[in-house]
Formats: C-alpha cells, sequence, structure tokens
C-alpha cells in the first residue's frame, strides 16, 4: 500500500515537472445525490371560477355533466383526476390528485366547460370569406354550395346543430352552441380551397392575416 502511494506522488510530480500543472490527489470516499421534489404550479386558466346565467340548467352525475341552455344541450365526461365544484352559480373545475396528468388536463377541462356553458346560452360563431374572381356560396335548404374554381360546385351538408348564412356571396358566417363542431365545420370549407400567398385568393378565416410572398421577378434586360 505504502509503495503504490509513493509511486502515486512520483507520478504526479513528474507530472507536473512536465506540464507546469500542480497536481494533487484528493481520495473519493462516496458519492451521493439529493433528489429533490418538484411541485407543478396551478394552471392560471384552471383555476378561474366559471359563472353560470340563470337560464342554464346544469347536472351533476359523478363524472358526467349536463349542460342545457336556451339553444341547446351538451354533456361532457370528466377523467378521474378533474373534479367539479358547485356553488350556487358559480362552477369550479379543480384537480382530485396531484399527478403530472392532471396538471395536464386542468386548464383544458375548465375551457371546455366554459365553451358548453356559453355555448348554451349565447352560442359561438366562425366567419369566412371567400376571394377570388368567380368564387360564390349559396345556402340551398341544408346544403351549402361552393364555387371555387373546379369544374363542378362544392356541395357540403350542414349539420342539425349548426346555422350557416351566406352575406354578398361571398361571406359566410358558421354558428351554433357546439364550438368544437363549429370550428370542424369551418375548417372543413377552408381546407378545399386554402388561401395561397401570392394573390391571397382562397377561403379564409374573416380574422386571418396571409402572409404574402413576393412573385417571382422577370429577367432583367
Amino acid at each position: 500500500m505504502a509503495a503504490s502511494l509513493h509511486t502515486s506522488q512520483l507520478g504526479s510530480a513528474f507530472l507536473g515537472e512536465r506540464t507546469g500543472i500542480c497536481v494533487s490527489t484528493v481520495p473519493v470516499t462516496h458519492l451521493g445525490f439529493r433528489r429533490k421534489t418538484v411541485e407543478c404550479k396551478e394552471s392560471r386558466i384552471g383555476k378561474q371560477p366559471i359563472e353560470v346565467p340563470s337560464n342554464v340548467v346544469i347536472t351533476l352525475e359523478g363524472q358526467d355533466m349536463k349542460v342545457k341552455g336556451p339553444l341547446g344541450e351538451l354533456a361532457l365526461s370528466y377523467p378521474r383526476e378533474i373534479a367539479i365544484d358547485r356553488q350556487e352559480s358559480i362552477l369550479k373545475v379543480r384537480k382530485a390528485v396531484e399527478t403530472r396528468r392532471a396538471n395536464q388536463m386542468h386548464g383544458l377541462f375548465r375551457t371546455l366547460t366554459s365553451n358548453m356553458v356559453v355555448g348554451v346560452s349565447t352560442g359561438f360563431e366562425k366567419k369566412l370569406q371567400l376571394i377570388g374572381v368567380g368564387y360564390r356560396a349559396t345556402v340551398e335548404g341544408k346544403e351549402l354550395i361552393l364555387s371555387l374554381g373546379f369544374s363542378h360546385p362544392v356541395k357540403m351538408t350542414i349539420p342539425d346543430d349548426l346555422k350557416v348564412k351566406v352575406e354578398d356571396n361571398t361571406r359566410i358566417t358558421v354558428s351554433g352552441y357546439d364550438k368544437s363542431n363549429i370550428g370542424q365545420f369551418a375548417a372543413s370549407i377552408r381546407k378545399w380551397r386554402p388561401p395561397e400567398p401570392y394573390k391571397g385568393k382562397g377561403v379564409k378565416y374573416a380574422d386571418e392575416i396571409v402572409r404574402r410572398k413576393e412573385g417571382k421577378a422577370g429577367k432583367k434586360k
């Protein structure tokens, strides 16, 4: 043991003479790791209360909730990580357990709950605009007919829970009480002719900003 220690000291001294660096040997006896528990902050959206209007009826049955209002009725099933508390005309969405999955779903289900309450009481709407020569839209019965430059008109069946209104043949308004269905139907209209970046022709949302690109420059003389 003494011989090995003496050899180590000679090697360190020799290395220091060659490189000009002072090298010291420190015996390592124990390496330890400390585990620290990190608590996630509560969702800023999830902790906001939801006001229930007087014309909306809330029915809670375990993890299922039904919302009924003047415009319609919606239902939603909550996962076991989420709980609903009702205090007179106030709804609060809270976490039933402290897990990572509960933190992820807290704000989501609070937003879904708020959309249900607002939807059956006042409703939602999504507006689209047709831009292009000859582009036009009409409503015939339960069908939306689009002329978008194809060889044939595009016919789309309007869902029963939605209303579609066309103004000036180029402005479309989709309204209803289910926000997700409104967004899905509006997206299906837009996908037939998304706005192109050079001239802006196509179907776009009314509040959508289309980033324009500069066309190819002509040959220099």
